[in-house]
């Protein structure tokens, strides 16, 4: 019986251990109080680098409400995409908010909290190819030539459902447009926020927005796996902002002006 005893609080022992080296990123991060967040600040109008050197945009004013309801301080911690589960899970920073679409296969590796907007995949095309491409499958051909940027679903797209056409991709989202603008790629494939401001801050003409999006992409926060507790947390702050309004009033700032333009080189 007593082996039992000592065996059986050993195991509770062990199991406080666990929980308290498991601390959820939320729960870590009102302790130190400052939430880290790794993002690529380059996905306007979600994250991007105004005049100034400041990172602002939608996901942004999402993540600083989210930080006020915690009562600490947001910081952002500036990572590349294609790196930035590695450094989530690494410990560089609380949680990924870098409008990350949650996919399938980064599922696996991740945890993701509800979907805080949703967007699909849209071209922009050579404005030499109006009424040629008339949607993503015209350009699935030796033919022609694709870009969009590196470690996004854009680049998974066009490697998945138009992959008999040249690929070639770029680190940030601009240079890849200006391949277009330039007349060196036939088609920039990205998510349609995104496309929009192109359209109208790089494109200089050359451009046509074929709007109707061809993919369904949730965007979501990242986390590690097993952090249910930050989970919960985030998913009801979710659910607080879209029912007082908070989530409308950040929106309608982000997608329904184009104020902030100015804001930027």
């Amino acid at each position: 019986m007593k082996k039992y005893l000592s065996m059986l609080l050993l195991g509770v022992s062990a199991l406080v251990a666990v929980n308290a080296a498991q601390a959820g990123a939320i729960d870590d991060a009102v302790k130190r109080g400052t939430l880290k967040v790794g993002m690529d600040p380059t996905y306007m109008p979600f994250e991007m680098t105004n005049k100034r050197g400041e990172i602002i945009g939608f996901e942004v004013d999402l993540l600083k409400a989210m930080a006020k309801s915690m009562g600490v301080k947001l910081e952002m911690v500036s990572t590349g995409y294609d790196g930035i589960i590695p450094a989530l899970l690494t410990d560089k920073f609380d949680m990924i908010g870098s409008g990350m679409t949650l996919t399938q296969e980064r599922n696996l590796r991740l945890n993701f909290s509800d979907p805080f907007i949703v967007v699909g995949q849209t071209l922009l095309i050579r404005k030499e190819l109006e009424g040629t491409i008339k949607s993503y499958k015209d350009l699935n051909s030796a033919d022609y030539r694709i870009t969009s940027k590196l470690g996004t679903t854009g680049e998974m797209v066009a490697k998945k459902l138009i992959a008999k056409a040249k690929y070639h991709g770029y680190d940030n989202e601009q240079e890849a447009v200006l391949d277009v603008v330039n007349g060196k790629a036939d088609a920039f494939i990205y998510d349609a926020p995104y496309n929009v401001v192109a359209l109208s801050k790089v494109g200089n003409g050359k451009l046509v927005f074929l709007d109707k999006p061809f993919t369904y992409e949730p965007l979501a926060f990242g986390l590690k796996k097993g952090d249910h507790d930050s989970l919960n947390f985030i998913n009801n702050f979710l659910h607080q902002i879209h029912e007082d309004g908070t989530y409308d009033r950040i929106h309608d700032k982000w997608f329904k002006s184009t104020e902030w333009l100015k804001d930027m080189e």
